[in-house]
């Protein structure tokens, strides 16, 4: 079985760097960027299955990703991150594709299992520890 492909997308890069490595140690394949830009920009060179995203960033932000995202690639699945939550940004996120919701600080097994689920069928976390 492939491994899960995520991209995480967020303006705080420390926040970044340690989300990749904890989804890494639990067999997924990730890639971490601080830009909504560059993200986007990886993303259409590679495939992957989920990406999470910050919704408030300079420049390109997640709810502005997640419009371009499902109507580039509808299969593909987004979680949208936020430390400024609100029940309009959930809503709108939600309207716009998105298929969950979660707020900062987030909880990594609750992240991993949300993306576990929403990557697919044939798709397991692979190293389970």
């Amino acid at each position: 079985m492939d491994k899960i492909r995520v991209i995480i997308v967020d303006d705080e890069e420390e926040f970044v760097q340690a989300l990749v490595e904890r989804v890494q140690l639990r067999g997924m394949a990730v890639e971490g960027f601080t830009s909504g830009t560059a993200a986007m920009k990886e993303m259409e060179q590679k495939d992957f299955d989920v990406a999470v995203l910050d919704v408030r960033m300079p420049g390109l932000g997640g709810l502005d990703i997640v419009a371009d995202i499902k109507r580039r690639w509808p299969e593909r699945q987004v979680i949208l991150l936020t430390g400024h939550g609100s029940a309009e940004d959930a809503e709108k996120g939600m309207r716009l594709g998105a298929c969950h919701y979660l707020m900062k600080p987030i909880h990594i097994e609750q992240l991993v299992e949300i993306l576990q689920q929403v990557a697919g069928p044939g798709q397991k976390e692979q190293g389970d520890e």
